[in-house]
């Protein structure tokens, strides 16, 4: 295969010159399966049940309040935060080596690893009374078991569709808020009948059937999906990445966004319940409605950015998102509450879909997204890691423990890390229009 030097223009003129395969090119006319193809649809069925048991970091949120309210209540909040974000930030932070892994065709390899440690380490949850066997158990184990599964499923995705790539992320992804939803439900029910202990096993055993029809369905298809060149099997990281500005405008842009986004589903229970009087069981229901609203927000925002950009989309949201935090300072009511907890899910679920969407125009040669993409996520995941704990510890200035922590400050916050990465947004739309030559397709 031939390939052909691209100098990129303006500061990479001296150091950026590239030998990207002609596939940056010729890639979307190619996709693994065709759209619209049972193969496809097996895949994307696939790759939303992997999702949907994902999306149990959606339903931290229910955790967060019984720990700090009933389990382990001697804990501050910021304390407590951690064991979710280190979940979070292991999910996106091992795409560092999922992706390549990917890359390299062990596909079926990360299915297997990844589905035994998120249920072993939930089935270990359920033996855990301590704070460090807590964190261990569902911060570290299940973090590292969803991140071998979360880059390359999204990736295969990505490689698979063109046309209507943002559409099937979308339904892929919406796996995420109907987990959240199904096991904040179960979660909910059943800590009010039986043990912190049984109530977390039946959720694994529900988890472990899910992961085992999910590899069913993309296993069954062999190794079509992740065959790749011979040539491509030599890279793990590729440097090239480092010296690539929109890559690292891509970078800033999702940081900040990672740093505020999920920080509100983190405390909405708690906000309920500390501030508007609710009880457990109604704190819970209010976070299901925000999680209900994300699926229908990414589902209908990939639709609109099939039609009409998915970078359009993405900055939309995003400053929406920002604006509704700060909106959040006036919910001091139990509709409010509610009407903010149902837009604000439903925006800010298109931050997830859209972004991979947006960045197979930021990477310049298909064969290398799953490293270009587990690589950049990886980054991006630290403000996943930072976000709730420093809005957690922001909570707690001039507070009295968990019953009255310092709303205002979680909700600024948020506001102004998610507006400043709309703004960064906006330059990484240039740089794909000045340096990609993307002109017309956003």
């Amino acid at each position: 295969m031939k390939s052909e030097v691209v100098t990129v223009p303006g500061p990479f003129t001296e150091s950026a010159d590239f030998s990207f395969e002609n596939q940056a090119s010729s890639a979307p006319s190619s996709p693994s399966v065709t759209e619209g193809s049972s193969q496809g649809l097996l895949q994307v069925l696939g790759v939303f049940l992997i999702i949907f048991n994902v999306g149990l970091n959606f339903a931290y949120g229910s955790f967060e309040s019984f720990y700090a309210l009933t389990y382990i209540p001697t804990f501050s909040a910021s304390a407590i935060s951690w064991i979710g974000t280190i979940q979070s930030w292991l999910l996106i932070v091992s795409g560092l080596i999922s992706g390549p892994l990917f890359d390299l065709g062990y596909f079926s390899f990360m299915i297997g690893a990844g589905s035994f440690l998120a249920v072993f380490g939930f089935m270990m949850l359920s033996l855990s009374h301590q704070y460090y066997a807590i964190f261990l158990s569902q911060g570290v184990c299940m973090g590292l078991g969803f991140g071998l599964l979360y880059i390359p499923g999204i990736t295969l995705i990505s490689r698979s569709f063109v046309h209507k790539r943002a559409v099937a992320l979308g339904f892929a992804t919406s796996g995420a808020p109907a987990g959240g939803i199904i096991y904040t439900v179960m979660f909910d029910r059943l800590i009010s009948k039986l043990s912190f202990a049984w109530t977390v096993r039946i959720m694994a055993f529900v988890m472990l059937s899910l992961f085992l029809i999910a590899a069913a369905l993309l296993l069954s298809q062999g190794r079509s999906t992740t065959t790749i060149s011979n040539n491509q099997r030599r890279k793990l990281i590729d440097m090239r990445a480092l010296r690539d500005l929109p890559f690292w405008s891509f970078i800033a842009a999702n940081f900040l966004m990672y740093l505020g986004y999920i920080t509100p589903f983190y405390y909405i229970p708690t906000y309920a319940q500390t501030k508007l009087g609710t009880s457990r069981s109604l704190a819970s229901y209010i976070l299901i409605i925000s999680q209900a609203s994300s699926i229908v927000g990414r589902v209908g925002t990939t639709i609109f950015a099939h039609y009409y950009g998915s970078m359009m989309s993405w900055i939309f949201c995003g400053m929406l998102s920002g604006i509704l935090c700060f909106a959040w300072i006036s919910a001091d009511t139990l509709l409010r509450f509610i009407l903010f907890a149902a837009f604000y899910g439903g925006i800010s679920g298109a931050l997830i879909p859209l972004p991979p969407s947006v960045f197979f125009h930021v990477c310049p040669d298909i064969e290398i997204l799953g490293t270009w993409l587990g690589m950049a996520q990886s980054i991006s995941s630290f403000a996943s890691l930072l976000g709730p704990p420093i809005a957690g510890a922001l909570a707690s200035i001039d507070s009295h423990g968990s019953a009255d922590l310092n709303f205002l400050n979680i909700q600024l916050f948020g506001g102004i890390t998610m507006s400043l990465g709309a703004l960064e947004l906006m330059l990484l739309w240039y740089l794909l229009w000045k340096i990609r030559d993307k002109k017309g397709l956003f």
